[in-house]
Parts: C-alpha cells; structure tokens; sequence
C-alpha cells in the first residue's frame, strides 16, 4: 500500500476533487482513480460513493479514514522526529492554544523562541478548552497552552503564569470612577461572555458563583476583542483577562471606552499552563519549547 495513495485518498475524503489530489499528486486523474479502486480493492469494500459529482465516503471509508489519518499522522511525526535527530537546531512545534492567548502570550513565546531557534517552524491551531485537550489525544498538536490543568489522566499539565482577569465596565458605568469593586455589585447586570466551552466563559461563572450569582448574560462571543467592543458600547460588563506583568490594570483606549476594576471578593485570575502527553516523548523542538515557555514566564513573575 504506498502512502502518496493513502495521502490522495485522505485529501479526497475532506473534499478535494479527484483532479485536485491527482495535480497534487503530480499524477494523471486517471491514474489516481485506478489507484483508489485498487485501495478499495485492497480494504476489501467500497470506500466512496458519488453523490452527483462529488465523492463521499462510505460507512467503511470513514472508518478507514480514522486508521490511515493514524497511519499518516505517525509516518510524518517519525520522520520530523528522525530529521530533528540529525539537525537539532531545525523541526516543527505543533502547537494548540486558547483564543484568549493569541493576543499577548504565544505571539511574545513564538517569537522569544525563534530568536534563538530561526530554522524551527511552528504549526498553530486555536481552539476552546475543551478541543485543546482533543488535539493532543489526537495527536495532531505536540502541545498545548491552555487556562486550566484538564486534568486528564494522559496528559501532564504544567502551569506557566497566573493571570489577572479585571472587571470591565463602560466609561460611563455607574463604577467607572472606582479602581476596587466587588463583584457582587454587578450581580444585577448583563455579562458579555464567551461562548460555553472557552476557558473565560467557565472561569466568569465560577467568579459569579463564588460571588453569590449567577451571570445574567446578554451576549455570547467567541473573541475578547468582541466583549471589549460590546462593553465599550455600554451593551454590559465582562470579565477581561489582562496581561500578567501589567503594574496596574490595563491602559484606556481613547477609541475604546472601557474602564478596568480590582475585584476585591474573589480571586479574579485564572491559572495559564502548557501540556503535552504523559506518555509520548516529545521531539526536540517542542521540548526545548516547553523550556522557553517556562523561563520566559518565571523572568516574568519574578518582575
């Protein structure tokens, strides 16, 4: 069974045409269609059904397909492995990340890291909380750097920085005068949350909880740059993570009317950790990663 097959009949199951794969391929469409019908005949069933003038997979070919992602996905990371082997100083960091981080905290990791490393590439995906933990268990990302240990028995967590969250209020808030709340105080009014499933969102109903209430919430967002607008537009308040070497709370932009508030009756802050698999060793790239994440964010705690 060659590979390049496996690789055109992957491409073709996630909606590549035939010719597609084929050119891909640096082969006729001809010879590509002989090649997957012999892979049919090889698994021993019909792995694609045309509807129209598409191609879908069949029951058996999205069971097939599971088994060669496995097969492919291990292939490629034995062979990134081998080459970091050899060059050390080169190879890839798959790396998943919370939304929320993507604004301060891996853009500052990255580029620290390809100071010292230039030749290393990084593969990035972003995800909620709960799909962070599925791309290591998928083995489609090496690490992952995400707002709470998953507590998962695979994976191993460790934490980087705590990081502050603040209350955000629009500039003509009935508190905005204030630099200390309480977070009760704001039990009446509409929250500008994420979505259910992203880190913040969990970690603002557990605020809430511990502060007596439960969130009234008016909006569901999937970008903080989104909660800041809606808060800017008097529309709520939110919980806003802010970065963790700030001395006081976060600058007021002059086109973004948001004032940010100490909350004094919970501990407004959430835990920010990188994780890999327990059991799998990671490549060099990605432990001398892990490494860098983890001295650049004790050199800032120690501020």
């Amino acid at each position: 069974m060659d590979l390049e097959v496996l690789r055109s009949f992957r491409a073709v199951a996630e909606g590549v045409t035939v010719t597609e794969a084929a050119a891909d391929a640096h082969i006729t469409q001809p010879a590509l269609s002989r090649a997957l019908r012999r892979l049919e005949s090889e698994v021993g069933a019909e792995l694609f059904q045309r509807v129209g003038r598409v191609l879908r997979l069949t029951p058996a070919g999205r069971v097939f397909k599971e088994y060669v992602d496995s097969v492919l996905d291990g292939y490629d990371r034995g062979r990134r492995a081998v080459a970091e082997i050899v060059d050390p100083d080169t190879g890839v960091v798959s790396l998943a990340f919370l939304h929320t981080l993507g604004t301060w905290l891996v853009p500052r990791l990255v580029t620290g890291f390809r100071q010292r490393f230039a030749a290393v590439r990084f593969e990035l995906h972003q995800a909620d909380e709960n799909g962070l933990a599925q791309h290591l268990l998928d083995a489609t990302a090496d690490l992952i750097i995400t707002g709470k240990d998953p507590h998962h028995p695979l994976i191993t967590w460790r934490r980087l920085l705590v990081e502050p969250l603040w209350l955000a209020v629009p500039a003509r808030h009935r508190l905005a005068q204030r630099r200390r709340v309480r977070l009760a105080e704001v039990a009446a009014e509409q929250f500008i949350v994420l979505k259910p499933g992203y880190g913040l969102r969990s970690v603002t109903e557990s605020l809430c909880r511990q502060a007596g209430f439960a969130p009234l919430v008016g909006f569901e967002g999937e970008e903080v740059e989104t909660l800041r607008g809606l808060v800017a537009a008097g529309l709520g308040v939110s919980l806003i993570p802010a970065a963790p070497d700030a001395a006081a709370a976060p600058e007021t932009n002059p086109d973004l009317p948001i004032r940010y508030l100490v909350l004094t009756d919970v501990r407004a802050a959430r835990d920010i950790g990188i994780a890999s698999l327990t059991s799998r060793t990671l490549p060099p790239a990605a432990r001398r990663f892990v490494d860098h994440a983890l001295h650049t964010t004790a050199a800032v705690k120690e501020k």
